[in-house]
């Protein structure tokens, strides 16, 4: 399958995607532990269906030493015994955001309330804000049907 759009043909483009980068590097530094957030990024990239995402987060989580078996349990997190309450918060919130258009009330209170329970100011921002990022990035990959399969780790570091 070939991509609809070469993104670093256009210059505005390859401008736009340095900042976005920008702000994946800053999520990164935040405290939010860096296995929550492939978690995180994974799993939002799941319900997508962002097939480039799912690469990406899949091969930066076993490069930082994740179990291959949390990895294959985030799309059954629920039924899943590997993972911790902070993660099943983070898990939650993340479903709840990203399927916004599928629950008229958005991010239920029960989810940001077990939310807040795991997670300090720095680290709940940091966590809205990747969620935001993963959804426009999965968008801009499946709009323009980015193909997957190639990604090596650190290859955007």
């Amino acid at each position: 399958m070939d991509a609809r759009l070469n993104y670093y043909a256009d210059p505005t483009v390859g401008r736009t995607l340095t900042y976005v980068r920008t702000v994946g590097k800053a999520l990164k530094e935040s405290s939010l532990p860096a296995a929550t957030q492939e978690l995180v990024a994974l799993r939002v990239s799941q319900i997508n269906g962002c097939a480039v995402c799912v690469d990406i987060h899949t091969k930066e989580a076993t490069a930082a030493g994740e179990e291959a078996l949390r990895l294959n349990l985030v799309a059954a997190w629920r039924e899943a015994t590997v993972f911790t309450e902070a993660e099943r918060a983070a898990l939650r919130l993340a479903e709840e955001a990203t399927r916004i258009a599928d629950a008229a009330g958005g991010v239920s209170d029960e989810a940001w309330v077990l939310a807040v329970e795991h997670y300090d100011e720095a680290q709940l921002s940091a966590l809205v804000i990747l969620v935001s990022l993963m959804n426009m990035v999965n968008r801009l990959n499946v709009i323009t049907r980015q193909p997957a399969g190639g990604y090596q780790p650190g290859q955007f570091d």
